[in-house]
């Protein structure tokens, strides 16, 4: 997890405190950070607008992604471990959301390619655990509100998963592959705040007009951006923001 700009391990079962891991050379991290199908590194967007390479075990940390006029915020590695899939901004003035595209590239900084070419807000791009398709949400379809899609990884395909009311993120496919965990905004939510009241919510691939929702709670930002599950399936962890009197 993260927390005050550095990564910790917590145990799964809350039974120790959390242990910083020790990465000396790493930028203070935001909360978008992906383990490796092999457990032994993790990749982390920090406040630099870059992508780092940390091993879990701790040690230096090395940036992966290049100088290239664009901000890098990471959201998938692909299931065989050799590619990063991340949201490109290209901000105007204070406007960071003017140009949001998927992207992926090697785990080594080389091979950058451009999935979606739809400037239009897109986040949360993450491969399915077969690496066919590529999940994202994005507000191609409806303008001012995101809804899940699916695109292939060589940009083919595109196609729209959700359409209800509601403003819908980050899509985490279960390591099972048959359902998937979303974040579900209130009608009219604007981008993706903090602080607010929002449903987790389980829908099974294929009948994507039919969710439930496991949870009601106050968060937003940070709760569930980056892939939570756990290894066979059977739970997510998430971040509620509880509000005081």
């Amino acid at each position: 997890m993260n927390g005050d700009g550095r990564l910790w391990l917590l145990p799964a079962d809350g039974t120790g405190r959390p242990q910083e891991i020790e990465t000396p050379g790493l930028p203070d991290v935001n909360n978008d950070h992906v383990l490796s199908p092999d457990g032994a590194t993790v990749y982390a967007s920090c406040d630099d607008r870059h992508i780092w390479r940390v091993p879990v075990a701790g040690g230096a940390a090395e940036r992966v992604t290049k100088d290239d006029g664009g901000m890098h915020f990471l959201h998938g590695v692909s299931p065989d471990g050799s590619r990063l899939g991340y949201v490109r901004l290209v901000p105007e003035g204070d406007n960071w959301w003017a140009s949001a595209t998927i992207h992926t590239v090697g785990t080594d900084g080389e091979d950058d390619r451009a999935v979606t070419t739809h400037p239009g807000p897109a986040d949360g791009c993450e491969w399915t655990p077969d690496g066919e398709w590529i999940l994202f949400n994005t507000e191609q379809f409806t303008p001012g509100q995101a809804q899940l899609a699916r695109i292939r990884p060589d940009g083919t395909g595109l196609e729209q998963l959700t359409s209800d009311e509601r403003v819908n993120w980050f899509p985490h496919v279960a390591p099972t592959g048959d359902v998937v965990a979303y974040l579900s905004y209130p009608p009219g939510t604007t981008g993706h705040p903090a602080d607010l009241p929002v449903e987790l919510r389980l829908v099974e691939v294929g009948a994507w007009g039919r969710p439930a929702t496991l949870v009601k709670l106050h968060g937003g930002q940070g709760t569930i951006n980056v892939p939570s599950w756990a290894p066979d399936g059977s739970a997510f962890a998430f971040v509620e923001y509880p509000l005081g009197s």
